[in-house]
């Protein structure tokens, strides 16, 4: 097993290299395999997709460094776990990840305090342009704090162990972040239908002019949906952490696939948010193996279909 520990070149023990190692003749097993990878691919695609998905409804931002934020709750989490070392209990260990959800949402509150707010009747080029500046410069902020070299924190992933499915071992800490995801967009569904800041927060998203004639502190809201999409991504960062090296530039390829999901499921849409990332997860996880080399084509080709026959997505508003 690995150890905790400052890194160097890229480790990686996700779902492609379980499933290259399988080597599995039996057609069944190796079809539920590449379906468990592909709920693994989709469960953190959904959480960075869902909190880009609430920064744009609700505040019509398109937040080109969500995938920093991502980052952020990756290192983040890496770091808690090397700090607490091999030896803590194993619910601090789990309750350390968390951290990444809450530096995000932190670092989500400041950016919209003092950038993002600026330019929410700007022109979409204004955001792109002042979103892309805070990716720079998050990126640099990460190198200040923890380095160049990166972390890789896998003691979750060693602790649980693996299970066995159709004869082959399968990673139990990849069972734990699927159910973690979507658990946590069953609370994200809960806070958003049931509770009285979800229920503004809707309110904006649908009509942010009629949402101020009626007395919503449309600011305060905002700032609420920033913290809670960029806390998102921060959670799905420190979930994949015990997976595989925190480097920079991390957040950048799941940004990228967060955005085909967007694309697919539709603009401000949660549900296409779902469809959206088990579409690209499973795709993914199929791709990785059998066509590696074409594998991100394959997504971006989907995407653009999407883009022709259906421009605002598979649920999103026309």
């Amino acid at each position: 097993m690995f150890s905790d520990q400052r890194c160097g070149p890229r480790k990686d023990r996700g779902p492609g290299l379980i499933a290259e190692r399988l080597g599995m003749d039996d057609a069944m097993a190796q079809w539920v395999i590449y379906l468990l990878n592909g709920l693994y691919y989709a469960a953190f695609i959904f959480l960075i997709s869902l909190g880009l998905n609430i920064i744009l409804g609700v505040m019509g931002v398109l937040n080109l460094a969500h995938g920093s934020l991502y980052a952020i709750g990756a290192f983040m989490g890496a770091w808690a776990i090397i700090a607490l070392g091999k030896g803590a209990p194993l619910f601090f260990v789990f309750a350390s990840l968390l951290s990444g959800l809450v530096l995000a949402g932190l670092v989500g509150v400041v950016l919209e305090w003092v950038l993002i707010r600026p330019i929410y009747q700007r022109p979409l080029e204004y955001q792109l342009l002042m979103t892309f500046g805070v990716l720079l410069v998050l990126e640099d902020g990460m190198k200040v704090v923890w380095g160049g070299t990166g972390y890789y924190a896998s003691t979750p992933l060693d602790r649980l162990g693996t299970v066995t499915i159709l004869g082959n071992p399968y990673p139990l800490y990849f069972l734990f972040i699927i159910g973690v995801s979507f658990l946590t967009g069953f609370l994200v569904w809960l806070l958003m239908t049931k509770t009285r800041l979800g229920i503004m927060l809707r309110a904006v998203s649908l009509d942010r002019e009629m949402a101020t004639a009626m007395g919503l502190h449309i600011q305060r809201l905002s700032t609420w949906a920033f913290a809670l999409g960029a806390g998102l991504a921060g959670l799905a960062g420190a979930l994949v952490a015990p997976t595989t090296s925190v480097l920079l530039g991390f957040g950048t390829e799941p940004l990228i696939l967060a955005f085909i999901v967007v694309v697919i499921g539709g603009l401000g849409s949660p549900k296409g948010a779902l469809i959206g990332s088990l579409l690209v997860g499973i795709v993914r996880s199929i791709g990785i193996v059998k066509f590696p080399e074409i594998e991100s084509a394959i997504l971006f080709f989907i995407a653009a279909i999407i883009l022709v026959v259906k421009p605002e997505g598979l649920f999103g508003k026309a």
